[in-house]
């Protein structure tokens, strides 16, 4: 899977994607009997030891839109659980510190740090959580999430000014949080042919830890697909064995 294309000259041309090409997110269905075909060698990735998972939605959705990524994962061995707060309202400050409130109880309930996978919205702000809790984070893994410009560059940028809010204003927030530098571990999973957040807005060329790994998907396909399921569970197992050669050492992992 190719990491991320060279060429910071891509902001000049980003824009949000065109509504005509909504009808191409009709593609993601196929990702369903495709993940129901490749469960049996999903299930033989490495196995978990009930490291806690923090699973937070996109925009407009709840839990049940994570419930199949959540299953497998406690499939494998996960403590994966949902954010509980029902849909992704877009309200950040509201969400932030009620989202901040499951991290720090699943953190001190495991007496462990917490990977955070966030579907769009949902990875925006689990790179929040992250920058204002390090301590309590082990990685963050983002599914076709706009680091770029917020909403500014996605289908959903009209409902937003509809609502009365001021895009630019959120694009200028948010470019101003990623002035400070992330220190976990970020895995960017991005495609080009996301037809709801441009895959260039996905692209974090300030972050020094962030891995950029492009998968063949639709944006509403990311939560079903097996190579996403898979590029996940192989990082849960690299921190895992990380933790454990940490532990063996008597030093902190990383």
């Amino acid at each position: 899977m190719p990491n991320h294309p060279a060429g910071a000259s891509r902001n000049e041309i980003l824009q949000a994607p065109p509504l005509s090409g909504l009808v191409c997110e009709a593609r993601g269905l196929i990702e369903l009997p495709r993940l129901l075909l490749r469960i049996p060698s999903l299930a033989r990735q490495p196995r978990g030891a009930g490291q806690p998972v923090l699973l937070l939605p996109g925009y407009g959705g709840g839990d049940g839109s994570m419930a199949l990524l959540k299953a497998y994962l406690r499939l494998l061995g996960y403590g994966a659980r949902g954010w509980r707060l029902g849909r992704n309202s877009g309200n950040v400050g509201d969400l932030l510190p009620r989202i901040l409130k499951h991290l720090i109880s699943a953190a001190e309930r495991s007496n462990a740090q917490v990977t955070l996978v966030g579907w769009s919205m949902g990875g925006w702000l689990a790179r929040e959580l992250a920058r204002e809790r390090p301590e309590l984070v082990r990685r963050v893994i983002t599914l076709g999430t706009p680091v770029i410009g917020g909403p500014k560059y996605t289908i959903v940028a009209h409902l937003y000014r509809r609502r009365g809010l001021d895009i630019e204003a959120i694009a200028a927030e948010v470019d101003a949080r990623n002035q400070t530098p992330l220190l976990v571990p970020v895995t960017a999973i991005y495609s080009s042919i996301d037809a709801i957040v441009a895959w260039q807005a996905c692209i974090d060329s300030t972050g020094a830890a962030v891995e950029h790994v492009e998968v063949r998907t639709t944006h509403l396909g990311f939560g079903f697909s097996p190579e996403v399921y898979e590029i996940i569970a192989e990082r849960l197992a690299l921190d895992s064995t990380k933790m454990m050669q940490a532990a063996y050492r008597g030093t902190p992992s990383s």
